[in-house]
């Protein structure tokens, strides 16, 4: 069993080519039924976002599969072959491990350490578990990488401060009105930087939004995006800015269109009550004379970008700290991973000796018959903690190996020295679900009378 990665993403591919590969907008259990008939993979889970599409599969054959992936993304998207390849990375095991524990962690991303990421990651697993594509390998492995996202949210400084232009004034309205919950935002300008200002505001659970436009269908199409905001007509420009807390100006106007003499009009009947203005726009909506007027408190994009930037180096110092849970991480994966590969082996000598002991128990059964039921129970629990001691430092060893050749030729030594191939498919299948449940047959004496 191999994991195989395929996919693309904001470091490979240009937006035009990941707009075109977009499992979410055509259905990712659509795309996992569509994979499953395909046969090449055991289990799938697709990972869909604006900057990547993976997609995540437990195969026999990582390079066949790896070719009917790239074909599967191709025929899914309506995307020539041709146009994807260029494009396309792909990695096996471990460091599926690896790049997939990274992506959770925020450290693949295009804005370092966001928090989005690890939910996206979570819903694709959630997907593929609803349709029955994701096994007991890729379950082990997406858990892993919640433990890894996980970790590297509390025990690092990763995702912490803003690091976009809009979400950084939400930042600074916070530190001057502390929580934001009852507060009324404007609007000014119906463009899309002003519009992810509102989305963010009102993720804070400000009481109202206004969007204000010189052209009033603007202003009510970007109210109606934003959900639950309002529109209103420039003429009531001064009455809207006098009822807010907080003014997000964002125009394409070539000049300022708020000068000190307007603002000082604006807070006369305000009486002493704090307005915060984010001027995003370039060039610049507020005259900066208008930071000066007491209880107005105005910050232009040059500010928010200095946060921005003081906050991604903070978040940079902080990607060693967060490689190196990466790292641990993989290590765990690795072990267990690696181990699976030897599975197969300690169950099928598990069996073999089971099998050797309770025929020789069946063979001795008339030198038994005499004891008392609890007896000859006795006898069978001793013997089967015998052959439990006989094979638990084996079982480990062989378990505890980290180099697959090794693994592969121990397995192989094993299977020769007690013949576990020659074990019937019938006994090895019924076998292998008593020692995976964890019961141990008793003893029992044939019907056929003594031997």
């Amino acid at each position: 069993m191999h994991l195989l990665l395929v996919g693309i993403s904001h470091r490979t591919a240009p937006v035009e080519l990941r707009e075109r590969i977009d499992f979410q907008a055509r259905g990712v259990a659509d795309a996992l039924r569509a994979l499953t008939e395909r046969g090449s993979a055991r289990e799938a889970v697709v990972v869909s976002t604006c900057n990547r599409a993976e997609v995540y599969v437990a195969c026999d054959e990582a390079a066949a599969t790896r070719q009917d992936l790239v074909r599967f993304v191709s025929d899914f998207n309506g995307v020539a072959a041709g146009e994807i390849a260029p494009h396309v990375y792909d990695v096996t095991d471990l460091d599926v491990a690896r790049h997939l524990f990274r992506v959770a962690a925020g450290l693949d991303s295009l804005v370092m350490g966001e928090p989005q990421i690890l939910g996206q990651v979570k819903e694709a697993h959630t997907v593929a578990t609803d349709a029955h594509t994701s096994g007991p390998v890729l379950n082990r492995l997406f858990h892993a990488s919640f433990a890894v996202g996980k970790r590297v949210r509390t025990e690092t400084g990763l995702g912490s401060g803003a690091v976009s232009v809009s979400y950084a004034a939400v930042a600074l309205a916070r530190k001057i009105f502390g929580d934001l919950s009852g507060r009324s935002v404007a609007v000014i300008g119906a463009g899309e930087m002003g519009k992810l200002t509102a989305l963010h505001m009102k993720s804070q659970a400000v009481t109202h939004v206004t969007i204000v436009s010189r052209t009033m269908a603007h202003a009510a199409r970007t109210a109606e995006a934003i959900g639950g905001a309002s529109a209103a007509p420039w003429e009531e420009l001064d009455a809207v800015l006098t009822a807010s807390d907080i003014v997000i100006t964002a125009t394409g106007a070539a000049a300022p269109i708020f000068t000190k003499a307007h603002v000082e009009a604006v807070m006369r009947p305000r009486r002493n009550r704090p307005l915060f203005i984010i001027d995003i726009a370039m060039p610049r909506d507020v005259e900066a004379a208008a930071g000066e007027i007491e209880q107005v408190f105005l910050y232009n994009i040059d500010d928010l970008q200095a946060t921005v930037r003081e906050n991604l180096a903070r978040r940079a110092s902080e990607v060693a700290r967060a490689e190196t849970i990466v790292n641990e991480e993989v290590e765990k994966f690795g072990s267990w991973f690696r181990s699976r590969g030897a599975i197969p082996t300690v169950v099928a000598l598990r069996e073999r000796f089971e099998m050797i002991r309770r025929a020789e128990l069946e063979r001795l059964d008339f030198k038994l018959s005499s004891l008392t039921p609890e007896a000859r129970a006795r006898v069978d629990e001793i013997t089967h903690l015998i052959v439990e001691k006989l094979l638990l430092t084996p079982t480990e060893q062989l378990k505890a190996l980290d180099n697959s050749e090794i693994v592969d030729a121990y397995t192989e030594a094993l299977t020769r020295l007690f013949a576990l191939a020659d074990l019937r498919v019938d006994e090895r299948t019924e076998r292998g679900r008593t020692a995976q449940s964890g019961r141990v047959e008793p003893f029992k004496r044939p019907t056929g009378g003594r031997r």
